[in-house]
């Protein structure tokens, strides 16, 4: 458990291109080429975070600023997807829940059960988050492996159904998102869509990014459009001339950068993609595999990132107004990308019906948190998290999106 936290520790930056040279290698790759394109994977991840961390270093403060301007005060502090991941590592289930997800990724492709190859080994965090809620709800960790297992299966499945999807509409050919805070969600966003349509008024309303651009010319272009989401969030948190301004060429950036950064990852995972297909082509004729990745190779998409500015003070107004919310989101604005890409997809890049299922989501997602904020900080206490001055109970806008493994704990809880 300790070498493999110590590896894990070094964050996927680092553990994604180990991964990539060891699963090039096996499919028959030289071991220069393995290696080339594990290091720009490598090189990939660490540009996204960047321009990831870049939009948090300034919208972060700003939504901070926001909470104090408008006078939230809540109960549950939104300590971010880090601590929630540190967390779940830090618990005893952590090696268990590794060996039962890879080993039925392993059956479940050997019999046909899924398409999806899940190398995102650093998410895998999802599942324990899952195995440790369950742990710490019904006092056995047995069952805990068991939910793991399940969401798991769940997740992989939920990767397969949607990875046409993701490949047509981001441009990710072999590739699939077993990412269990936004995966989980794309089944009802995919109903909801179906519904939308037979709404009159809004079927016919199609703010699609194309529209968008070609209605606003100059003005829909991403970088600009991150411009004036990036101001308006500046000035509804009540900065000066020079903090909006700051934050706007920064959001313009992020807007700019982040698409490029994906192109880099994809550069790497692209040999990968087609030595996987040849591999399984010669054992397996007709057998297709796609490569489970981290969600983030879809947030350069420039509706993505869009709809997540929009989605801010959105959500600010929620905690704000929800009845029985306790949840003040603070650091996890800046996952907020992460959590649109199936209100996105699923609506193929509509900006109105992506809105709509988005803010359905926070408003889940709200009461998802509060509700799990008193387990999670039973488990935060357990493992000598050191907690915010003044904090009672800790939870966050991430934790509350793991839609699929909130479910099977708590269904588990009960009949445990």
């Amino acid at each position: 458990m300790a070498v493999l936290n110590y590896i894990l520790g070094m964050g996927s930056s680092v553990v994604m291109p180990i991964i990539i040279t060891v699963l090039g290698l096996i499919l028959g790759e030289k071991f220069s080429k393995a290696f080339r394109a594990g290091l720009t994977i490598g090189i990939g991840f660490i540009g996204i975070n960047l321009v990831v961390g870049l939009m948090g270093q300034y919208i972060t403060p700003a939504t901070q600023a926001m909470v104090a301007r408008f006078g939230l005060n809540l109960e549950v502090i939104d300590v971010g997807w880090p601590v929630s991941s540190s967390i779940a590592f830090a618990t005893n289930i952590v090696p268990f829940v590794f060996i039962t997800c890879f080993v039925i990724n392993i059956i479940m492709l050997a019999f046909n059960w899924t398409k999806t190859l899940d190398i995102d080994i650093w998410n895998y965090w999802h599942f324990i988050l899952t195995g440790s809620l369950i742990q710490y709800m019904t006092g056995s960790m047995i069952w805990g492996i068991i939910g793991s297992g399940i969401t798991f299966i769940i997740i992989v499945k939920f990767a397969d159904m949607t990875a046409p999807l993701v490949q047509d509409y981001f441009g990710l050919p072999g590739i699939s998102l077993p990412h269990t805070e936004t995966v989980s969600w794309a089944p009802i966003f995919i109903l909801l869509d179906k519904v939308y349509d037979k709404i009159p008024g809004l079927r016919s309303v199609n703010l699609d990014g194309e529209a968008i651009s070609e209605k606003l010319g100059f003005l829909g272009e991403p970088m600009i459009l991150g411009v004036i989401l990036g101001a308006a969030i500046g000035v509804m948190a009540g900065e000066d001339l020079a903090g909006v301004v700051t934050i706007a060429v920064n959001m313009a950036a992020v807007m700019f950068i982040l698409p490029r950064m994906v192109s880099i990852l994809m550069e790497g995972l692209m040999p990968l993609s087609e030595d996987a297909k040849n591999f399984m082509n010669k054992r397996f004729p007709g057998k297709e595999v796609y490569i489970g990745l981290d969600a983030a190779v879809a947030t350069g998409s420039p509706m993505v990132i869009s709809s997540a500015l929009i989605m801010i003070p959105i959500t600010l107004l929620l905690s704000f107004i929800l009845p029985g919310n306790k949840v003040m989101p603070l650091v996890d604005f800046s996952t907020i990308p992460f959590f649109m890409i199936w209100p996105v997809v699923a609506s193929k890049g509509n900006l109105l019906r992506a809105l709509i299922s988005g803010t359905l989501m926070m408003i889940c997602i709200l009461y998802i948190a509060t509700d799990l904020a008193p387990t999670v900080t039973t488990i935060a206490k357990s493992v000598d998290f050191a907690f915010p001055e003044g904090a009672k109970y800790v939870s966050s806008l991430d934790i509350g999106a793991h839609l699929v493994p909130y479910v099977i704990a708590k269904i588990i809880s009960i009949f445990a």
